[in-house]
Formats: structure tokens, sequence, C-alpha cells
């Protein structure tokens, strides 16, 4: 069995058994919560509010998010566009997601990607005082695999390229200050 063989039928497995939980409508209730608050709302909200409460450094971090999301839409677009995964109710037979996604393709997930990021440049720039956003970005992942609309794989990878965008990012900002990356290309 070849390794994209096996990872497709990991995929398979832990989008069947996520799929079991749909009778618990409390429960999928809260996961829809989870899912819309990575829509792209609180990646805006949070930064905001930091730049109206903390003065410079609030400045800085907002150019940091200007910039690190710059980088991320572009590559989720290329990415999604590029690849063109189907998602998983495209391609398991009699599989039905929950929702209906914002876009065709599954791989990455943007909503992990854009949660990861977040919170990966707060923790970055704000230490450890950011560590729950990561238990927020992760839940935000695994809602949109028991909701139907992404495989498990597509949410890793969304969270790995998440990271290494704000990592990306702050390396680059550190020697250009506060240049945005749109006049960089």
């Amino acid at each position: 069995m070849t390794i994209l063989n096996y990872i497709y039928q990991y995929d398979l497995r832990m989008l069947i058994w996520c799929g079991k939980s749909r009778t618990h409508w409390k429960f999928m209730r809260c996961v829809r919560l989870i899912s819309h608050s990575g829509d792209g709302y609180f990646q805006l909200l949070l930064p905001l509010l930091l730049w109206f409460s903390l003065d410079e450094e609030g400045d800085k971090f907002c150019w940091l998010v200007i910039n690190a999301f710059i980088v991320e839409r572009a590559l989720y677009l290329l990415l999604k566009n590029t690849l063109k995964r189907r998602r998983p109710p495209d391609i398991v037979p009699y599989f039905t997601s929950v929702v209906v996604p914002s876009d065709r393709f599954s791989f990455p997930s943007g909503h992990t990607m854009a949660a990861f990021l977040l919170a990966s440049l707060c923790y970055f720039y704000f230490g450890n005082v950011a560590l729950p956003l990561f238990i927020w970005a992760s839940a935000v992942g695994a809602s949109r695999v028991l909701l139907g609309v992404h495989f498990p794989t597509d949410i890793l990878v969304g969270g790995t390229i998440g990271v290494l965008i704000a990592d990306f990012t702050l390396v680059l900002i550190d020697v250009r200050d506060t240049v945005l990356l749109a006049d960089v290309f």
C-alpha cells in the first residue's frame, strides 16, 4: 500500500468515525458555533481590540497580523485552486456534510489555517497568555471534520501552514519593520 493510499484510508476511517457524532444534536449545535467562530470575524476582532487597548504594541501587532494574513490568503487560494482536492461528500458515497462550505475544494482547511495563524501570532508576540487560543484553533479544525466538510489531513496541513506563516511573517517583519508584504511583492 502506498503512503498516499494509507493516508486516504486513514482520512476515510476518521471521517466516518466522526460522522457518528451527528446524532447528538446539542453537541452538533456547539460544533457549528465553534466552526462559525473560525469564519474570520474573530481573526479581525481580536487584533482590533488589541490595537485599541495597547497603544504602540497594538499598532505593531496589527501590522504583523495584516502582513501574515496577506500571505495566508494568497497561499490558501493558490493551494486550494491548484490542488483541487474534492470535499468528503464529493468523494465518499452516501456521505453528506452538515453545513454548506464556502468554496468547492477541501485542501487545506482555510478555517484551520487562519485560526492557527492567529493563535501562533498571539503566542509568538504575547507569550503564554495566548496558549488558550491553540485550544480554540484545534476546536475549529476538529469542527470542520465533524461537520463533514474536511478530511483530517486537510486540518493537519492547514494548522501546520498557519503556524509556519506566523513564524515566517515574524522573521520578515523583524527584518523589514512595518512594511506591508504587499509592497514587497
